[in-house]
């Protein structure tokens, strides 16, 4: 059995320095991890590619002869990479070992994980392959400053939960960088009653019900919660891992290690 995180989040949210760190830290540790990109406009790799997407097809020549946008060209490169899970993903995913582990590093465009059935059938396509996958999802800390952005985040994280039907951890990315942690602390542990309160000062009088609706989903059914990421620290990282590695059952069904050890002597 293979086991996989799916690297997820809005454009900028840190997932390829994300991937880079838990690589580095794996590295340190000795431990193994090989890691994937399937953004077909990334450029720059601070990790060793295991795996590449522009080997299949490549958005700069996507727009070039197609004549697409930014968007539209990336969506096409992620509809033919769909086309050829059954060709190339198979291929290379042979070059692996039963219990490797990979990680995806995937394109920032939100209808991809949102809406858009591509990386739903990707998955699907990694669980035929008998891989144990897990959803990464990365939000930028510095996008929590207020009431509707930590909705709204939430939200977005929700729609990818659904759409992927996945083992699910929500990062808050780039803690290293937030001036003011208690600002953060309010939005890890939030207060339902406090929430909506500033929710409702926040918004109009006819959006009350939506208002309570919304955070009773996020808080009554426990639907979303961030595991804050501070990649300065070692012990950070390994926490998040470590919660990955718990959703995707990595390393128990490896056999159990006895030490052995010489009785003492009887005087």
């Amino acid at each position: 059995m293979g086991y996989a995180q799916l690297v997820i989040g809005p454009a900028g949210s840190g997932k390829s320095t994300y991937c880079s760190s838990l690589y580095q830290h794996c590295e340190t540790v000795g431990r193994t991890m090989h890691v994937v990109n399937l953004d077909p406009a990334a450029e720059h790799f601070d990790y060793p590619v295991a795996m590449d997407i522009r080997e299949l097809i490549s958005l700069d020549d996507v727009m070039e002869e197609l004549g697409l946008g930014p968007n539209g060209g990336l969506l096409y490169c992620m509809e033919h990479l769909e086309e050829n899970l059954d060709d190339w993903l198979t291929a290379e995913l042979d070059n692996y070992m039963d219990d490797d582990y990979l990680v995806f590093d995937c394109p920032g465009q939100i209808e991809l994980f949102s809406h858009v059935p591509v990386l739903k059938n990707f998955v699907e396509h990694l669980k035929r392959k008998n891989f144990n996958v897990c959803a990464v999802y990365l939000l930028d800390s510095q996008f929590m400053t207020d009431i509707t952005k930590f909705i709204s985040g939430c939200m977005a994280s929700l729609s990818a939960m659904v759409q992927l039907e996945l083992p699910h951890i929500n990062i808050l990315s780039k803690m290293d960088l937030v001036t003011n942690k208690k600002d953060i602390d309010d939005f890890l542990n939030p207060e339902p009653q406090v929430l909506l309160s500033e929710l409702n000062q926040r918004m109009a009088p006819q959006f009350s019900k939506l208002n309570k609706a919304l955070i009773e989903l996020v808080d009554d059914y426990n639907m979303v919660s961030f595991v804050p990421l501070d990649l300065r620290k070692e012990s950070s990282i390994k926490y998040v891992l470590a919660q990955i590695d718990n959703c995707i059952q990595y390393g128990e069904d490896a056999d159990v290690k006895i030490k052995d050890f010489d009785p003492e002597d009887d005087d």
